[in-house]
């Protein structure tokens, strides 16, 4: 399968890069708006460079993975979807809800593939959580948690995108960049809507525009809970951080730390180390599931409609926190 990689520049980027190489894709092209770092990237890398974004559409691949800037990437993915070219669409995608949510509206009337990389989809204690909902074990949720908590934010002025801590470009900070991924995953265990029970949302540490803590807490229509933490509070600009994700249900326990992961179960007594899977290559499976749906001409695990849930919860917490 041929795939474009537009947006070099993104630090998500070789991420990506290296999700297709795992899959076997082949890599048709890559662009960037700062032709600089494209032409490093694909030097690098040892790929072909695309100079003009429009010359994509020439000899069109089977997908188009699109990162960038928020104020550029709507008018972009609107051209892919209008193309018919199936659109892996990296975050942030917009620097609003109601961009995003245009975008949505475009992607319905064209029928169009519009996938989201939410890689924590693919962690070991979700994925085993929904064997144990598929084999009718793992009865009501009860409770869950959800933390990312990553290094200060100037690492996204060291990556050369100082941007994602400019509110009117980002949209927020650690709630809005880091958070989607805790406050997917709540959507996703929810039984029915989901209620903003406590927000939190401040700089403790960093004197910077955006917050750089954030918590939440939300309750189902069920009466399961969910917490959702998110921050640039981790004391190390290594990747990784503070990361964990706990579910917890009337037959089971799942833990996942991210370096490891464990199981336990009410009805057989059993407690299981969970196979070993990095936050940072569970792009590798969010690309596999994706390229395996294309492929059978599946929709898309995570939709633009998943994105635009998530992130209409995080405008109504920033509204309930006054920010």
């Amino acid at each position: 399968m041929k795939i474009v990689l537009a947006g070099s520049s993104h630090w998500h980027a070789e991420m990506h890069l290296d999700a297709a190489h795992f899959c076997g894709a082949e890599i048709a092209g890559i662009w960037d708006e700062d032709a600089l770092h494209a032409r490093a990237f694909v030097t690098r890398h040892h790929l072909p460079l695309i100079t003009d974004f429009a010359k994509i559409f020439s000899d069109p691949p089977d997908a188009i993975l699109l990162m960038g800037h928020p104020s550029t990437v709507p008018a972009r993915a609107r051209t892919v979807i209008e193309a018919g070219i199936p659109l892996i669409l990296e975050k942030p995608a917009a620097s609003s809800t109601a961009a995003l949510a245009a975008l949505s509206e475009m992607a319905r009337q064209h029928q169009a593939f519009v996938s989201v990389p939410l890689p924590n989809r693919f962690g070991p204690a979700a994925t085993a959580f929904e064997r144990l909902r598929s084999q009718g074990r793992a009865g009501a949720v009860a409770h869950c948690q959800f933390r990312l908590v990553n290094g200060p934010p100037q690492r996204y002025a060291a990556d050369g995108v100082a941007w994602v801590v400019d509110p009117a470009i980002g949209g927020g900070g650690a709630l809005r960049n880091l958070g989607v991924h805790g406050v997917d995953a709540a959507l996703g265990l929810a039984t029915g809507a989901l209620r903003l029970k406590t927000v939190s949302i401040e700089n403790r540490i960093h004197r910077v525009p955006v917050e750089d803590h954030a918590l939440l807490v939300l309750e189902d229509a069920a009466g399961a809970l969910f917490v959702v933490e998110a921050g640039y509070t981790f004391a190390s600009m290594r990747p990784g951080g503070d990361f964990e994700w706990r579910i917890v249900s009337e037959n089971a326990t799942l833990i996942d730390y991210g370096e490891r992961a464990f199981c336990a179960t009410l009805d057989d007594g059993a407690i299981i180390e969970l196979p070993t899977e990095l936050p940072a290559t569970r792009y590798r499976l969010c690309m596999s599931d994706t390229l395996d749906r294309l492929a059978r001409k599946a929709p898309p695990a995570t939709s633009i409609d998943d994105y635009v849930a998530a992130m209409s919860l995080i405008d109504a917490a920033y509204e309930k926190a006054g920010r």
